[in-house]
């Protein structure tokens, strides 16, 4: 792909209210998307999210109930995502991080060790992450990685989206509880986003001028 192209695909892009009920991602289209999720850096490397496609129409409803930053014409997107990041319990009490340098990053039993250590003092010291909700926000940073991606992907195959993060922490995760059926002590919901197709136009962009955006240092 050219840089216009990319250029002209970030253009067209934007946070779609209106979906399409009659147009569907494509499984092939959608599994590149979520390809695009898998290959995203996160911190250490050590992926801490799990991506939840959300396609039972009533479970969008109650999402919807309690996610004040979702509008109505989102419930006709072909896909909806919500996007867990793992909580500090996830990543420390259990045998995930062992389990994930080992047996995914291939690391030897000492390397594994070394990086374990050095990614806690990361935590404890650099980064001086002291209870579980800093810890969790600290992992949603690596969500929003995955997001962003996933979103740049979408909009380069003309796939429309929409993040959402404007929900009721609390219901989430009394929704992800009783209706996902997953340990909320273990995964904090970070952001939504829906995928699909629109059905409106798309308003003026409006950004600011490229030199207000940055400061070259030398």
């Amino acid at each position: 792909m050219k840089k216009d192209e990319i250029i002209s695909a970030f253009e067209k892009r934007y946070a779609t209210k209106q979906f399409d009920s009659s147009k569907k991602i494509s499984e092939e289209d959608f599994n590149f998307i979520l390809k695009i999720a898998n290959l995203s850096p996160t911190s250490f490397g050590f992926e801490p999210f799990k991506i939840a496609v959300i396609q039972n129409k009533g479970l969008r409803g109650k999402i919807f109930d309690f996610a004040w930053g979702a509008k109505r014409g989102q419930l006709d997107a072909s896909h909806f995502v919500l996007i867990l990041s793992y909580t500090k319990k996830k990543l420390t009490e259990g045998n995930y991080l062992q389990d994930f340098m080992t047996s995914v990053q291939r690391l030897p039993a000492d390397a594994a060790k070394g990086k374990g250590d050095f990614w806690k003092e990361f935590i404890d010291k650099d980064f001086e992450i002291d209870n579980d909700r800093v810890f969790s926000e600290w992992s949603s940073r690596q969500a929003y990685i995955v997001l962003g991606n996933m979103m740049s992907a979408a909009a380069m195959i003309g796939v429309d989206s929409c993040p959402i993060e404007g929900f009721n922490l609390k219901a989430v995760k009394e929704f992800i509880k009783n209706d996902l059926k997953l340990d909320p002590n273990l995964y904090f919901p970070s952001v939504m986003v829906a995928l699909g197709y629109r059905q409106e136009n798309q308003p003026p962009k409006t950004r600011r001028e490229m030199k207000e955006i940055y400061q070259v240092f030398e």
